[in-house]
């Protein structure tokens, strides 16, 4: 049995597709960040994506605990021709393709990018490499982004990935999932300690 503890990274104030695109977190808000660290679980291993805005969060959080090294299998999802650009203007440049890939998530993906499905079957791997480091770590606190979280609330609740897309994670928020064995177990989401 093991706990998942997802983190947000810390904001990075930028309205354009954000992916792979390697924008700094915003970690002025020290208070904040203090009582996170406190309440994720001392005796807990951290991990976190490779991209800056995931490490920087990491190491303000980690305090004591054990690091493992950056996985890129935990990065957000890759918007391939539409990073660090804006919705409208993705819009205007392939309507069709942007309305379907934001309305009915699936196997559809962005020129280049990723689709839902490939960000969900990535982050469950990582997700379930995770698990095998019980029972010398029964607590993980991943440092990702909101995609990845998001598929895990999916993975959790069995829910459609339009259903989990509506749900809000907002930066330096916990997700809270346990893995008993048998069954994911949703404990806290978008939480704010």
């Amino acid at each position: 049995m093991v706990t998942l503890w997802w983190v947000r990274h810390g904001p990075t104030h930028c309205r354009e597709m954000i992916g792979w695109t390697d924008a700094p977190a915003d970690l002025s808000d020290s208070p904040r960040l203090a009582r996170l660290a406190r309440y994720l679980p001392a005796e807990a291993v951290v991990v976190s994506s490779d991209l800056c805005r995931a490490v920087a969060t990491a190491d303000a959080i980690q305090g004591s605990r054990r690091r493992l090294p950056h996985d890129p299998a935990l990065r957000e999802i890759n918007f391939g021709a539409w990073e660090a650009r804006s919705f409208a203007e993705i819009d205007a440049e392939d309507p069709d393709l942007c309305r379907q890939y934001f309305s009915t998530p699936g196997s559809v993906a962005p020129p280049d990018g990723e689709s839902w499905d490939a960000l969900a079957a990535r982050t469950s791997k990582a997700a379930d490499r995770l698990l095998r480091l019980v029972p010398s770590a029964p607590h993980v606190i991943a440092v990702a982004h909101f995609g990845p979280i998001l598929t895990q609330i999916r993975r959790a609740r069995g829910c459609s990935a339009e259903a989990a897309l509506a749900q809000k994670i907002d930066p330096l928020s916990v997700t809270c999932l346990h893995w008993d064995g048998t069954a994911w177990q949703e404990r806290a989401v978008n939480h704010h300690p």
